[in-house]
Order: C-alpha cells, then sequence, then structure tokens
C-alpha cells in the first residue's frame, strides 16, 4: 500500500521486515516477491542503478519459483529504472516483456501504467526529422492507458495517465483540454490529498490555471 502511494521510505521499511520473517520461515515464494518489490522500490525512490541490479538478478528466479502474479508489474518498474538511466532500448525490451505477459496470462494489474511508461519513454526517444510524429505517438499510448485504467475502475492508474497525458498536451498548446481532464479525475477524489499523484496532480492543476 505504501509502495502504490509513493512512501518508499515506509515502504521499505516494511520491506524489510517483511525480508525477516519471510528469511526466518522460510517462506521461498514470499521472500523472492519482497526481493523483486524491494527493486521496485528503489527504482521509484530514485536510486535506479541498485533498483535495476535487484530486479534483474531475481526476475527469472522468482518466475521460476512461481512467484510472478505481479510480473508485468515488476518489467514495468525494471523500464522505468531504465528510462531514468536513459537506457531507452533496454527500457523498450522490458516493456514488451511486460505486454506479452499480460496478454499470455491476462493478469492486467498493471496494465495501464505499462502503457503510460511506454509513451514517457516513446518521448525520450530520438528521431530523424520534427517530433510530430513522436508526440502523436506517446498521446495514443497515454490516452490507451486511460481508457485501460476506466475500463477496470482503476482511478489511481487513470489519474497518473492523465497527468501525463495534461503534461503533453500542455506542452503543446492544448491549456484548456490538459487542465478541464486533469480537472475532472482529481476532483473525483475525497481522500488522499497528501498523497504523491494527487500532489502531483494538484500543482499541474495550479500551473494551468496561471
Amino acid at each position: 500500500m505504501h509502495f502504490l502511494r509513493g512512501e518508499t521510505t515506509t515502504a521499505s521499511k516494511f520491506a524489510d521486515m517483511y525480508l525477516e520473517i519471510a528469511n526466518e520461515w522460510g517462506l521461498q515464494f514470499w521472500l523472492q516477491t519482497e526481493i523483486l518489490h524491494r527493486g521496485a522500490a528503489l527504482v521509484k525512490g530514485g536510486q535506479a542503478q541498485k533498483g535495476i541490479a535487484i530486479l534483474r538478478e531475481s526476475l527469472d528466479s522468482a518466475r521460476a519459483g512461481g512467484a510472478d502474479v505481479f510480473w508485468s508489474l515488476y518489467l514495468g518498474y525494471l523500464a522505468a529504472g531504465y528510462g531514468i538511466l536513459g537506457r531507452v532500448e533496454e527500457s523498450f525490451t522490458a516493456l514488451t516483456e511486460g505486454m506479452a505477459f499480460v496478454e499470455s496470462t491476462g493478469f492486467c494489474f498493471h496494465e495501464a501504467e505499462l502503457y503510460r511508461c511506454r509513451g514517457l519513454l516513446t518521448l525520450k526517444q530520438p528521431r530523424d526529422g520534427s517530433n510530430s510524429n513522436i508526440k502523436e505517438e506517446a498521446e495514443r499510448y497515454f490516452r490507451h492507458a486511460i481508457e485501460i485504467a476506466r475500463r477496470q475502475s482503476a482511478k489511481s492508474w487513470e489519474l497518473r495517465a492523465t497527468i501525463s497525458l495534461a503534461r503533453l498536451l500542455a506542452d503543446q498548446g492544448h491549456r484548456d483540454e490538459a487542465r478541464a481532464m486533469l480537472a475532472e479525475i482529481y476532483d473525483w477524489f475525497t481522500e488522499g490529498c497528501d498523497t504523491a499523484d494527487l500532489k502531483d496532480a494538484k500543482t499541474r492543476l495550479d500551473e494551468l490555471n496561471r
């Protein structure tokens, strides 16, 4: 819960407790799962290099041991880590693997976030000539992420994807559209205004209202 709320310091504290218990009782499934979760928390907390090392080392062994329930989640954060370091090609490879897992298993908990991440990476990918096609492609990924989140009634994923799309639209001069869509999803929430995503949304809205 703390991890998904963006509270990486608290999440890491509980992860350490989790690992201690799993080690003490020999709970290999949960041990593998939490090692992956710790790697993802490091990426989210700004320690991309360390997080990638843990994720990359643990992914294959975890899946072999059956700890692949949140496989797409971990691959998404592996992709995010590579993106932070500017290793775009490796990031796309991880995302493609995550999307293939969703398609083959039907386990789509993290699907919307995968498409949002793909949109962010698309904007980082250098191409010859005008960058208008890059922005159009990224916009399609963001909008698809929003569609998936709405279909799943996953408001947190919808909020994140809308923040990314609103930022892109504002950069392209479509401030009114960006403001309207971001205000709509932001106003849906009646609590949790101190969480990272809602704080980010409020900051964006304040900027768009100036």
